[in-house]
């Protein structure tokens, strides 16, 4: 097991699996490619691997949140001062995020969020089904278009795609990377 600093001295636990994982410099590699500037996100051991890629680029401005729905205002406030923003997160984080989403749907501001998904393929925490079965339901009644990866051969085009929609048409789009692709999590006991 490996920790990454996050915020300041605040390690998150990463598994063998998470640290070598490719998809994560795939993403990076894609968001550097569409000038993403800002990178918000609450820490998670899912998208570990790409914060510490954000917040190691000198062209990065990342910020850690206490809630994923200030990502979303941080992405209102990137976008009116000239940024490209990205906000990352799991699915249990997009409950969170129902009520902010207005301002995107209200002002068409664009919206680029990436998230992990829980409760789905071989999930062992049964707190994480309910949320993943309703997040992209919960993304298109707020008028957030999903692009779903399920295969580490989509995810490049995928990401690229997102990111032209997002910002050179004003849209909020959420990619939802499939549990399946991300790999089986396993609760690790300390």
């Amino acid at each position: 097991m490996a920790t990454s600093p996050l915020s300041g001295s605040e390690p998150i636990e990463q598994t063998t699996e998470e640290v070598s994982s490719p998809w994560a410099g795939i993403i990076y590699d894609a968001l550097m490619a569409a000038d993403i500037r800002q990178c918000t996100y609450v820490p998670d051991a899912g998208h570990a691997v790409l914060i510490n890629k954000m917040r190691a680029s000198p062209n990065v401005k990342a910020t850690v949140l206490t809630t994923e729905e200030e990502g979303i205002a941080i992405a209102a406030g990137a976008w009116a001062g000239g940024d490209r923003s990205v906000l990352l997160m799991q699915s249990s984080g997009v409950g969170n995020c129902i009520n902010m989403l207005s301002l995107i749907a209200n002002c068409r501001m664009p919206l680029l969020t990436i998230v992990t998904m829980r409760g789905e393929w071989a999930e062992f925490n049964p707190w994480q089904s309910a949320m993943g079965r309703a997040t992209p339901e919960a993304f298109a009644i707020m008028g957030v278009q999903v692009v779903r990866v399920d295969s580490i051969d989509e995810l490049e085009d995928a990401i690229s795609s997102a990111a032209t929609m997002a910002f050179d048409s004003d849209q909020a789009i959420a990619v939802l990377l499939s549990q399946k692709m991300l790999g089986r999590k396993e609760w690790v006991k300390q």
